[in-house]
């Protein structure tokens, strides 16, 4: 059976047609596979497990499903999500896995992660990035209460998109020596990450004779991006388009 990866669902509220069809997947498609990975941003934000929205338990609940069927279900933390914890992780069924995570897929070595620590262009939100990820200061925001921790996520979520706005697309998309960088720190055929919403099979122009590969998942925001991967292929699924990639080449 195939294992599939998806990123950047962004799940909230304000869209109940991403969160329909990411039910739906969970129940029609993903029940037909040895795992699934989640590689980041999988919410719009999240400030805590304590926080029992109607999506957040929508998702438990099929999650859940999916496992107790006997299919392993993996999670990264993204750059909205980053808060999700052991507790929430636990109700769900999901693993969850460190930042950059080698495994090891129907004989190839592959590198998963989220994507955003490769953007070393943007110098500003590497910045922001350093700061949020510290433990102590993650273990104090969920000291907060409940409504003051929603106000804190609303306004990031304003500065953000404000900010955003401003970049050139080159500055938010992956550094190509830093790509090269973790293909040279690790002993990979491929990797696989999300974040940019920019789906597409590269191959990268590195010394040696075996062909190497980067694979960016797309957003669900209107194309439901999906990758499948089995023993003989490698297939993403973006905008109504596939691409495949024979693993033998």
């Amino acid at each position: 059976m195939p294992t599939y990866f998806i990123s950047d669902l962004h799940l909230s509220e304000d869209r109940p047609d991403i969160i329909r069809a990411f039910l739906d997947f969970l129940e029609q498609q993903a029940p037909a596979s040895d795992a699934l990975y989640i590689l980041g941003d999988l919410f719009e934000f999240w400030i805590g497990d304590d926080e029992k929205t109607t999506v957040a338990k929508q998702v438990e609940t099929a999650l859940k499903t999916l496992t107790d069927k006997g299919v392993a279900c993996y999670f990264i933390h993204g750059n909205r999500d980053f808060m999700l914890g052991k507790a929430y992780a636990k109700r769900c069924g999901m693993i969850l896995l460190e930042e950059e995570k080698l495994v090891e897929l129907y004989g190839k070595q592959v590198l998963i992660l989220h994507g955003d620590t490769l953007c070393t262009d943007d110098e500003g939100y590497q910045k922001y990035r350093e700061v949020t990820q510290k433990p102590w200061l993650r273990t104090l925001f969920l000291l907060l209460p409940l409504f003051v921790r929603q106000r804190i996520a609303h306004k990031i979520r304003s500065k953000s998109k404000q900010a955003n706005t401003s970049k050139s697309l080159g500055i938010m998309d992956v550094n190509q020596q830093t790509v090269e960088q973790r293909f040279a720190q690790y002993p990979i055929d491929y990797m696989i990450h999300g974040h940019t919403h920019r789906p597409e099979i590269h191959q990268l122009a590195l010394s040696g004779t075996t062909p190497k590969y980067r694979v960016v998942l797309g957003d669900w925001y209107q194309q439901m991006s999906v990758l499948c991967i089995d023993k003989d292929s490698l297939t993403l699924s973006a905008n109504n388009q596939q691409q495949k990639l024979e693993l033998g080449q």
